[in-house]
Protein backbone atom coordinates (compact mmCIF):
# COMPACT_ATOMS: atom_id res chain seq x y z
CA UNK A 1 0.00 0.00 0.00
CA UNK A 2 1.04 3.43 -0.99
CA UNK A 3 2.82 5.34 2.33
CA UNK A 4 0.66 8.77 2.08
CA UNK A 5 2.97 10.91 3.19
CA UNK A 6 5.72 9.63 0.70
CA UNK A 7 2.91 10.40 -2.19
CA UNK A 8 2.57 13.69 -0.66
CA UNK A 9 6.52 14.13 -1.25
CA UNK A 10 6.52 12.57 -4.87
CA UNK A 11 3.72 14.94 -6.39
CA UNK A 12 5.20 18.62 -4.29
CA UNK A 13 5.47 21.54 -6.49
CA UNK A 14 8.34 21.92 -8.04
CA UNK A 15 9.64 25.03 -9.71
CA UNK A 16 8.54 28.42 -10.77
CA UNK A 17 6.48 26.79 -13.42
CA UNK A 18 4.67 24.24 -11.10
CA UNK A 19 3.81 26.85 -8.65
CA UNK A 20 2.67 30.18 -10.63
CA UNK A 21 0.42 27.33 -12.46
CA UNK A 22 -1.24 26.22 -8.75
CA UNK A 23 -1.64 29.62 -7.33
CA UNK A 24 -2.40 31.46 -10.43
CA UNK A 25 0.42 34.79 -9.95
CA UNK A 26 3.51 35.01 -11.96
CA UNK A 27 5.16 36.28 -8.86
CA UNK A 28 7.45 32.78 -8.34
CA UNK A 29 10.99 32.91 -10.14
CA UNK A 30 13.38 30.27 -10.51
CA UNK A 31 16.41 31.12 -8.72
CA UNK A 32 19.62 29.15 -7.20
CA UNK A 33 17.74 27.64 -4.32
CA UNK A 34 15.21 25.36 -5.73
CA UNK A 35 11.09 26.06 -5.13
CA UNK A 36 9.27 23.62 -3.42
CA UNK A 37 6.19 23.52 -1.35
CA UNK A 38 4.35 20.37 -0.13
CA UNK A 39 0.56 19.92 -1.20
CA UNK A 40 -0.44 20.12 2.57
CA UNK A 41 1.00 23.20 2.86
CA UNK A 42 0.25 24.80 -0.15
CA UNK A 43 -3.37 24.20 0.46
CA UNK A 44 -3.66 26.41 3.78
CA UNK A 45 -2.18 29.19 1.56
CA UNK A 46 -5.06 31.80 0.25
CA UNK A 47 -4.51 32.28 -3.22
CA UNK A 48 -6.74 35.57 -3.91
CA UNK A 49 -4.19 37.23 -1.16
CA UNK A 50 -0.50 38.23 -2.48
CA UNK A 51 0.07 38.50 0.96
CA UNK A 52 -0.33 35.35 2.59
CA UNK A 53 2.15 34.69 5.10
CA UNK A 54 2.30 31.29 4.19
CA UNK A 55 2.95 32.10 0.46
CA UNK A 56 5.89 34.69 1.20
CA UNK A 57 7.68 32.02 2.80
CA UNK A 58 8.57 29.87 -0.37
CA UNK A 59 8.66 33.14 -3.03
CA UNK A 60 12.10 33.37 -3.98
CA UNK A 61 13.91 36.66 -3.47
CA UNK A 62 14.08 39.36 -5.84
CA UNK A 63 18.05 38.60 -6.35
CA UNK A 64 20.88 38.67 -3.84
CA UNK A 65 21.72 41.34 -1.20
CA UNK A 66 24.73 43.83 -1.86
CA UNK A 67 24.96 44.14 1.99
CA UNK A 68 28.23 42.40 2.80
CA UNK A 69 26.67 40.91 5.92
CA UNK A 70 24.81 38.04 4.07
CA UNK A 71 26.38 35.13 2.78
CA UNK A 72 26.35 31.57 1.77
CA UNK A 73 26.99 30.05 4.77
CA UNK A 74 26.16 32.72 7.42
CA UNK A 75 26.74 29.83 10.60
CA UNK A 76 29.91 28.41 9.01
CA UNK A 77 28.98 24.81 10.43
CA UNK A 78 31.46 23.21 8.44
CA UNK A 79 33.88 24.35 10.39
CA UNK A 80 32.48 22.56 13.35
CA UNK A 81 32.28 19.18 11.85
CA UNK A 82 35.09 16.78 13.07
CA UNK A 83 33.43 13.82 11.32
CA UNK A 84 31.62 14.03 8.20
CA UNK A 85 28.11 14.14 8.80
CA UNK A 86 28.33 15.96 12.58
CA UNK A 87 28.18 19.06 13.63
CA UNK A 88 29.60 19.87 17.29
CA UNK A 89 29.25 22.97 18.63
CA UNK A 90 28.41 22.37 22.26
CA UNK A 91 30.15 20.38 24.78
CA UNK A 92 26.92 17.87 26.02
CA UNK A 93 25.48 17.15 22.72
CA UNK A 94 25.74 17.15 18.69
CA UNK A 95 23.99 17.78 15.70
CA UNK A 96 23.44 14.84 12.60
CA UNK A 97 22.65 15.57 9.16
CA UNK A 98 20.06 13.04 8.80
CA UNK A 99 19.06 14.10 5.46
CA UNK A 100 19.89 16.51 2.73
CA UNK A 101 15.91 16.49 1.75
CA UNK A 102 13.72 18.49 3.23
CA UNK A 103 9.91 18.67 2.80
CA UNK A 104 9.70 22.32 2.16
CA UNK A 105 12.15 25.30 0.65
CA UNK A 106 11.61 27.91 3.04
CA UNK A 107 13.45 30.78 1.38
CA UNK A 108 15.10 32.16 4.64
CA UNK A 109 16.82 28.60 5.27
CA UNK A 110 20.68 28.90 6.53
CA UNK A 111 21.25 25.66 5.31
CA UNK A 112 20.54 26.17 1.71
CA UNK A 113 23.89 26.56 0.67
CA UNK A 114 25.04 23.49 2.85
CA UNK A 115 27.64 20.77 0.93
CA UNK A 116 25.12 18.07 1.90
CA UNK A 117 27.05 15.67 -0.38
CA UNK A 118 29.93 15.67 2.33
CA UNK A 119 27.53 15.42 5.18
CA UNK A 120 25.64 12.39 5.77
CA UNK A 121 25.31 10.76 8.90
CA UNK A 122 23.57 7.76 7.41
CA UNK A 123 26.60 6.79 5.12
CA UNK A 124 29.41 7.64 7.20
CA UNK A 125 27.38 6.21 10.73
CA UNK A 126 30.65 3.93 11.54
CA UNK A 127 33.01 6.96 12.29
CA UNK A 128 30.24 9.01 13.81
CA UNK A 129 29.68 6.56 16.38
CA UNK A 130 32.68 6.11 17.24
CA UNK A 131 33.38 9.82 17.73
CA UNK A 132 30.18 10.05 20.00
CA UNK A 133 31.27 6.72 21.97
CA UNK A 134 34.67 8.05 22.56
CA UNK A 135 33.41 11.69 23.72
CA UNK A 136 31.25 10.61 27.15
CA UNK A 137 30.44 14.37 27.59
CA UNK A 138 27.85 13.98 25.33
CA UNK A 139 24.47 13.03 25.82
CA UNK A 140 22.49 14.38 23.46
CA UNK A 141 22.09 13.29 19.66
CA UNK A 142 20.32 16.19 17.65
CA UNK A 143 18.82 14.86 14.41
CA UNK A 144 18.46 17.40 11.64
CA UNK A 145 19.01 18.09 8.10
CA UNK A 146 17.17 18.78 5.79
CA UNK A 147 14.82 17.49 7.83
CA UNK A 148 15.53 14.15 9.63
CA UNK A 149 11.48 12.69 9.08
CA UNK A 150 12.03 13.17 5.21
CA UNK A 151 13.51 9.56 5.92
CA UNK A 152 11.50 6.31 5.65
CA UNK A 153 10.08 5.28 8.92
CA UNK A 154 12.49 2.18 8.69
CA UNK A 155 15.80 4.28 7.97
CA UNK A 156 14.78 6.50 10.75
CA UNK A 157 14.72 3.27 13.23
CA UNK A 158 17.46 2.00 12.12
CA UNK A 159 19.50 5.00 13.15
CA UNK A 160 17.26 5.92 16.42
CA UNK A 161 18.61 2.11 17.49
CA UNK A 162 21.49 2.90 16.67
CA UNK A 163 21.75 6.12 18.64
CA UNK A 164 20.11 4.68 21.90
CA UNK A 165 22.92 1.48 22.21
CA UNK A 166 25.32 4.07 22.92
CA UNK A 167 24.95 3.76 27.03
CA UNK A 168 26.27 7.63 27.65
CA UNK A 169 23.29 9.12 25.46
CA UNK A 170 20.31 10.13 27.40
CA UNK A 171 18.13 12.07 24.77
CA UNK A 172 17.18 12.01 21.47
CA UNK A 173 16.03 16.05 19.83
CA UNK A 174 14.77 15.86 16.47
CA UNK A 175 13.98 19.18 14.49
CA UNK A 176 11.56 19.01 12.02
CA UNK A 177 9.59 21.17 9.60
CA UNK A 178 7.89 18.21 7.78
CA UNK A 179 5.78 17.02 10.61
CA UNK A 180 3.86 20.63 10.13
CA UNK A 181 3.69 21.20 6.19
CA UNK A 182 3.22 17.63 5.62
CA UNK A 183 1.10 16.19 8.99
CA UNK A 184 0.96 12.94 6.94
CA UNK A 185 4.28 12.39 7.86
CA UNK A 186 3.32 11.67 11.58
CA UNK A 187 2.64 7.96 11.06
CA UNK A 188 1.24 5.09 13.45
CA UNK A 189 4.94 3.67 13.20
CA UNK A 190 6.47 6.83 14.02
CA UNK A 191 4.53 7.54 16.60
CA UNK A 192 5.39 4.25 18.33
CA UNK A 193 8.74 4.34 17.70
CA UNK A 194 9.60 7.59 19.43
CA UNK A 195 6.93 7.28 22.19
CA UNK A 196 8.55 3.70 23.24
CA UNK A 197 12.16 4.60 22.86
CA UNK A 198 14.73 4.48 26.18
CA UNK A 199 15.73 7.84 24.93
CA UNK A 200 14.14 11.45 26.43
CA UNK A 201 12.54 12.12 23.04
CA UNK A 202 12.17 15.70 22.08
CA UNK A 203 10.70 17.16 18.91
CA UNK A 204 11.40 21.06 17.76
CA UNK A 205 8.93 21.95 15.49
CA UNK A 206 9.19 25.10 13.11
CA UNK A 207 6.23 26.46 12.96
CA UNK A 208 5.84 30.61 12.13
CA UNK A 209 2.55 30.90 11.68
CA UNK A 210 -0.78 29.80 13.24
CA UNK A 211 -2.47 29.54 9.63
CA UNK A 212 0.07 26.57 9.31
CA UNK A 213 -1.16 24.55 12.17
CA UNK A 214 -4.13 22.61 10.26
CA UNK A 215 -6.65 20.69 11.75
CA UNK A 216 -4.91 17.74 10.27
CA UNK A 217 -1.91 18.62 12.24
CA UNK A 218 -3.69 18.99 15.67
CA UNK A 219 -5.33 15.60 15.00
CA UNK A 220 -1.63 14.01 14.81
CA UNK A 221 0.70 16.06 16.74
CA UNK A 222 -1.64 14.48 19.71
CA UNK A 223 -0.64 10.98 19.21
CA UNK A 224 3.22 11.95 20.63
CA UNK A 225 2.32 11.87 23.79
CA UNK A 226 5.68 10.45 24.93
CA UNK A 227 7.72 12.74 23.17
CA UNK A 228 8.40 16.30 24.72
CA UNK A 229 7.56 18.98 21.62
CA UNK A 230 8.64 22.38 21.47
CA UNK A 231 8.54 25.19 19.18
CA UNK A 232 10.74 27.37 17.50
CA UNK A 233 10.17 30.17 15.07
CA UNK A 234 11.92 32.74 12.82
CA UNK A 235 10.87 36.16 12.91
CA UNK A 236 10.17 37.06 9.47
CA UNK A 237 9.26 40.25 8.33
CA UNK A 238 5.65 40.70 6.51
CA UNK A 239 4.76 37.11 8.40
CA UNK A 240 4.96 36.80 11.74
CA UNK A 241 6.55 40.55 13.03
CA UNK A 242 3.25 41.56 14.97
CA UNK A 243 2.59 41.24 18.46
CA UNK A 244 -1.33 40.11 17.27
CA UNK A 245 0.26 36.88 15.47
CA UNK A 246 2.93 36.30 17.67
CA UNK A 247 0.51 35.65 20.81
CA UNK A 248 -1.64 33.72 18.36
CA UNK A 249 1.06 31.52 17.97
CA UNK A 250 1.99 30.52 20.77
CA UNK A 251 -1.55 30.33 22.79
CA UNK A 252 -2.77 27.93 19.74
CA UNK A 253 1.26 26.22 20.23
CA UNK A 254 -0.02 25.66 23.80
CA UNK A 255 -3.07 24.16 23.14
CA UNK A 256 -1.72 21.57 21.11
CA UNK A 257 0.69 21.01 24.03
CA UNK A 258 3.55 22.15 21.86
CA UNK A 259 5.91 24.96 24.08
CA UNK A 260 7.49 27.66 22.58
CA UNK A 261 11.13 27.73 22.57
CA UNK A 262 12.85 30.21 20.25
CA UNK A 263 12.40 32.94 18.61
CA UNK A 264 15.23 33.52 15.79
CA UNK A 265 16.01 36.33 14.87
CA UNK A 266 16.45 35.35 10.79
CA UNK A 267 20.26 34.08 9.85
CA UNK A 268 21.63 36.48 6.99
CA UNK A 269 22.16 33.65 4.36
CA UNK A 270 21.98 35.36 0.64
CA UNK A 271 18.58 35.70 -0.65
CA UNK A 272 16.91 36.01 2.89
CA UNK A 273 16.95 39.99 2.77
CA UNK A 274 13.57 40.73 2.74
CA UNK A 275 12.65 38.94 5.88
CA UNK A 276 15.37 40.44 7.96
CA UNK A 277 13.73 42.40 11.14
CA UNK A 278 15.54 44.47 12.91
CA UNK A 279 16.96 44.38 16.34
CA UNK A 280 15.00 47.23 18.34
CA UNK A 281 11.47 46.28 16.37
CA UNK A 282 12.12 42.87 17.68
CA UNK A 283 13.04 43.60 21.16
CA UNK A 284 9.96 45.60 21.43
CA UNK A 285 7.69 42.94 20.03
CA UNK A 286 9.34 40.24 22.68
CA UNK A 287 9.08 42.90 25.46
CA UNK A 288 4.97 42.94 24.16
CA UNK A 289 4.71 39.41 24.43
CA UNK A 290 5.83 39.73 28.34
CA UNK A 291 3.26 41.40 28.80
CA UNK A 292 0.78 39.57 27.25
CA UNK A 293 1.37 36.21 28.11
CA UNK A 294 2.28 34.28 31.12
CA UNK A 295 6.46 33.43 30.88
CA UNK A 296 6.21 29.63 30.18
CA UNK A 297 4.71 30.93 26.94
CA UNK A 298 7.21 33.30 25.61
CA UNK A 299 9.89 31.44 23.80
CA UNK A 300 13.60 33.23 23.93
CA UNK A 301 14.71 36.06 21.34
CA UNK A 302 17.61 34.63 20.24
CA UNK A 303 20.06 35.22 17.00
CA UNK A 304 22.68 32.13 16.44
CA UNK A 305 26.05 34.34 15.33
CA UNK A 306 27.77 30.37 14.94
CA UNK A 307 29.37 30.43 17.98
CA UNK A 308 29.53 27.86 20.39
CA UNK A 309 25.97 29.09 22.47
CA UNK A 310 22.94 31.34 21.12
CA UNK A 311 22.92 35.12 21.86
CA UNK A 312 19.70 36.13 23.52
CA UNK A 313 18.89 39.26 22.15
CA UNK A 314 17.53 41.69 25.16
Amino acid sequence: MQNNWQHHARYALKGANQSNDFFKTEAFKDQTFPIKIPLEFAQLIDKSNKDDPLLKQVISAKGLSKNTSFSLSPLEDEKHSPVAGLIHKYPNRVLLIASQVCAIHCQYCFRQNFNYAKHDAISNWIEIQNYIINDTKINEVILSGGDPLSLSDDKLSVLIDNIANIAHIKTLRIHTRSAVVTPSRITNKLVDMLNHSRLNVVMVLHTNHVQELSAQFAQKITKLSGVTLLNQSVLLKGVNDSIETLTELCLKLFDLGILPYYLHMVDKVQGAQDFLVKDDYAIQLHQQLKNNLSGYLVPKLVRDNGNHSKDWLL
